[in-house]
């Protein structure tokens, strides 16, 4: 991508889940005409219909979504890869569009297309809950052997006995597909295109109502007999997963089906908050809205891409 992309410009939607991403990014793609770029880490998967809450053929309204069902959970899928995968993507799409949309609660994978996967890559919040899971069950043992197998190299000088840096060094390598020890703090990526980032957000008690009313429509949906289905792939990365894991824990007799409701509700709105605090980390980086400013959101990349 040369410079002809200079004046195409990239909208970057984040925000918590159930906050309203994919209704406000389909009436934008519309208004502009144009496609969207889910950046949601397991969306990416065909076989996770209903606990991943993607758009149905009749909310994305004939907007063609990129992205989305476009792996089998059978294929493992990282960070860098998906950067690769979108700045070809996005070649293409700029040849036809001059606003494109990407949309997404996942931080790691908004980021590695914004800035590139050289430097060290951002937690993925949902393998990092998984394997300090797996460490209070199992200990420290397990996580070792999994690092010394995937980064001998830092393997042979991480402190052994401390798992917030074993748990820290695996996450890397399991989200990146890279070693631990391959990366080296180096520049942001500069990109040939102009990127607008817009932050989507509500008042806490109406967002965890949306989030309690989504749960209960994935469990009328039948969201026990999907996870019945993939029980088999629970150990897949995309499956460390808030949703699936607590009906994994309740099909394991860890706790019963009122509990397992019940995890699963607190779980998806504390994964909601962290989610808030990671795209804060900036405050100055993104520009908050509520999802219903339709006019401001609109006069506010209208006015982005005059002034680039």
């Amino acid at each position: 991508m040369g410079s002809m992309f200079k004046k195409k410009h990239l909208v970057v939607v984040v925000g918590p889940t159930a906050v309203g991403k994919t209704d406000l990014c389909v009436q934008l793609a519309k208004h502009y005409n144009t496609a969207i770029i889910s950046a949601d880490s397991r969306q990416f998967f065909k076989e996770m219909r209903i606990g991943t809450a993607k758009p149905t053929a009749d909310e994305q309204q004939g907007v063609p979504h990129h992205f989305i069902d476009s792996h089998s959970i059978q294929q493992e899928y990282n960070a860098g890869a998906f950067e690769q995968d979108v700045l070809t993507l996005l070649g293409r799409l700029f040849l036809e569009h001059d606003v494109v949309i990407m949309t997404g609660g996942s931080g790691l994978y908004v980021r590695a297309v914004l800035e590139g996967m050289d430097e060290m890559p951002e937690a993925d919040l949902q393998l990092r809950e998984a394997l300090t899971r797996q460490y209070e069950e199992e200990g420290l043992e397990p996580l070792l052997d999994k690092l010394q197998e995937l980064d001998s190299l830092y393997f042979a000088q991480v402190d052994k006995a401390n798992p917030q840096r074993v748990i820290r060094a695996l996450e890397v390598c399991l989200s990146s597909g890279m070693p631990y020890s391959s990366f080296r703090r180096s520049e942001k990526q500069e990109r040939p295109f102009h990127i607008i980032k817009i932050g989507l957000n509500r008042d806490r008690a109406e967002l965890y109502s949306r989030i309690d009313q989504r749960m209960d429509l994935m469990l009328e949906q039948g969201l026990l007999d999907e996870a019945k289905e993939l029980y088999p792939y629970r150990a897949h990365n995309a499956l460390q997963t808030v949703g699936y894991k607590e009906i994994f824990d309740y099909l394991e007799g860890r706790y019963d089906w009122q509990e397992a409701v019940r995890l699963l509700k607190r779980n998806s709105r504390r994964y909601a908050k962290r989610q808030l605090t990671w795209f804060n980390k900036n405050p100055e980086e993104y520009t908050w809205f509520h999802p219903q400013q339709w006019q401001e959101i609109v006069a506010f990349v209208d006015e982005q891409m005059r002034n680039c």
